[in-house]
């Protein structure tokens, strides 16, 4: 007695039809919607014919479902295509310095640290004094009658007693004289760009001695 063959014999030669996957089969198409529209028209009780309002909304749901997934499909592609020309342009900041929201400054060896203040209105005196890790006063900066909006300010890293300070992070306070009250100031930080990497929310910059930020946390390129 002759084995039965198992074998496809269009397998063989290359001709059978590839599996159907479960995701396939459980996924409703356009072509399978017609016909199933087709097959209910045509199976429709004859006294209870299907109403055209009916049949016109059941065409209307599925152009709406087909239009929305084409829709967020575009919009996937521009956000993946605007993604990746931010992080080109991103990637040409790396080396310069910008102006970030900051409280805390890096001074490098041999260097400065900078930075603006805002004032919301004129002032008789403006300071900036800068302090260590531990809290002590290192440097005050007397910056004296300032008229209102942004106002630089530069530290040479030197302390008061006109010794050299250490390269570190240093913490930032400006106050200003409005009227006759000691008001604290918001400040800008420069900093220089080491590196650009994309995060999981976006592009993440890292700037010299003071770690990630945000792109959107960049106030100015200089």
């Amino acid at each position: 007695m002759s084995s039965v063959q198992t074998t496809n014999p269009f397998e063989a030669l290359g001709l059978a039809q590839p599996a159907v996957t479960r995701a396939a089969k459980n996924k409703l198409g356009q072509e399978d919607f017609l016909k199933l529209m087709t097959t209910q028209l045509k199976n429709q009780d004859p006294l209870k014919p299907l109403e055209s309002n009916e049949f016109l909304g059941q065409i209307a749901q599925f152009s709406t479902v087909s239009g929305i997934q084409d829709l967020q499909n575009s919009f996937s592609q521009l956000a993946s295509s605007m993604q990746a020309n931010q992080t080109l342009q991103a990637a040409a900041l790396i080396g310069r310095s910008v102006l970030v929201p900051s409280a805390i400054g890096a001074l490098e060896a041999g260097g400065s640290l900078s930075g603006v203040a805002g004032l919301p209105s004129s002032t008789t005196q403006l300071d900036v004094s800068i302090y260590d890790s531990n809290g002590q006063l290192v440097r005050r900066l007397n910056l004296g009658a300032q008229q209102s909006g942004v106002v630089q300010f530069s530290w040479d890293g030197l302390r008061d007693d006109g010794q050299a300070a250490s390269p570190g992070r240093y913490a930032i306070k400006a106050e200003a004289l409005l009227d006759g009250k000691s008001t604290a100031l918001g400040t800008l930080v420069q900093a220089r760009v080491e590196s650009v990497a994309l995060g999981a929310e976006g592009l993440v910059i890292s700037l010299a001695g003071l770690g990630a930020v945000s792109l959107a946390d960049i106030e100015q390129i200089l």
